[in-house]
């Protein structure tokens, strides 16, 4: 296929808020779009259908279960195949769920680990070779509490440690064709099911002090994705929340 397709990105877990604006975002600056989901078929598919009724053949949808080793093979086989080329990787997809101690099991860990550590490092290997090629980047969802624990949360929070040191261990490992950089979120869109009590708290720990907008996530991946001198690094989006953690 001819390198004279338009730019493709892929984006885990793309279905459904924050990987769905993101999505949009791609798509409304022409870019061929690839929406990975796991059990969102129906949203998924409405977001392709929207996307190539204004420029046709330019999304596609992919399942894959973040779970399963075998899928994230064939997922990024799937997704190279789709336009010929991928120039983007957001590793967007996660799991989140409280685990506290002494009622934890593997299945938790198993669950959590997968989806927010273990998949963006075998895509991002499986991708490499095509990303090289078009001098592409890799955009890890990282986490504030990557950093500062959340309590109830210590696998969600060693899970996304992990994606953070990823970020910056892959961005020494390759450059210069590749860039790798994340972001961190914080209040942004709350967890389904999230207590009002618990918003308010939330907040007034923020130096804004009001929940921030997905607006402010895409700005920062439009910066990084243009910022050709930017590799390596973590930028928060949390207003401020992370100074008074």
């Amino acid at each position: 296929m001819s390198h004279t397709n338009p730019a493709t990105v892929l984006i885990t877990g793309a279905a459904k808020r924050i990987g769905a604006e993101i999505a949009k975002h791609f798509h409304a600056n022409q870019f061929n779009t690839i929406i990975h989901y796991h059990r969102s078929h129906q949203e998924a598919e409405a977001l392709a259908n929207e996307f190539n009724s204004t420029r046709s053949n330019s999304a596609a949808i992919l399942q894959a279960d973040l779970n399963d080793f075998q899928a994230l093979s064939k997922l990024s086989d799937d997704a190279q195949r789709m336009f010929g080329r991928i120039d983007i990787l957001i590793n967007n997809a996660s799991s989140f769920s409280p685990t506290p101690l002494g009622k934890t099991g593997e299945r938790q860990w198993d669950n959590l680990f997968n989806s927010n550590a273990k998949a963006p490092f075998f895509l991002s290997q499986a991708l490499l070779p095509e990303l090289k090629k078009n001098s592409g980047c890799i955009i890890n969802m990282v986490d504030i509490y990557a950093e500062k624990p959340l309590q109830n949360h210590t696998l969600y929070c060693m899970a996304k440690s992990a994606l953070a040191m990823m970020t910056q261990s892959l961005a020494k490992e390759l450059g210069p064709e590749i860039r790798v950089n994340g972001i961190a979120p914080g209040a942004i869109l709350w967890p389904e099911g999230e207590i009002q009590e618990n918003q308010k708290e939330l907040l007034d720990k923020t130096c804004l002090k009001r929940l921030g907008q997905v607006e402010d996530i895409i700005r920062t991946i439009d910066f990084i994705t243009h910022n050709k001198y930017l590799t390596g690094q973590i930028i928060k989006i949390d207003g401020g929340r992370s100074v008074n953690i």
